[in-house]
């Protein structure tokens, strides 16, 4: 099975924060941050706190989202949520997993 070698040591992403506020900008931060931890960590236990607070502070920030703040009293980020959790449970219980190829 041919195998995949690093390639880069690092990885710079770019993101356009002109219509972000500070807050927003910050969970995009922290969650960078916990994602390359979730993705390299050896230690059981650490795996799974991290990845639960990964998930948490995604939907931290899907609940600042700047469409979630529409001034029509529709709870917004809350049906998001419930959708994903939806999605979230079927793939967890797939054999399959979403791919992406570059």
């Amino acid at each position: 099975m041919p195998t995949s070698t690093n390639q880069a040591s690092s990885v710079s992403i770019q993101v356009d924060t002109q219509e972000l506020s500070s807050q927003q900008v910050r969970l995009i931060k922290t969650i960078n941050s916990l994602l390359t931890h979730v993705l390299s960590t050896d230690e059981e236990a650490d795996y799974f706190e991290s990845s639960s607070e990964l998930l948490r502070v995604v939907a931290t920030a899907i609940k600042k989202a700047n469409f979630s703040k529409s001034d029509d009293g529709i709870d917004y980020s809350k049906q998001a949520l419930e959708f994903c959790v939806d999605i979230l449970n079927d793939q967890v219980y797939e054999d399959s997993l979403v791919q992406y190829d570059n």
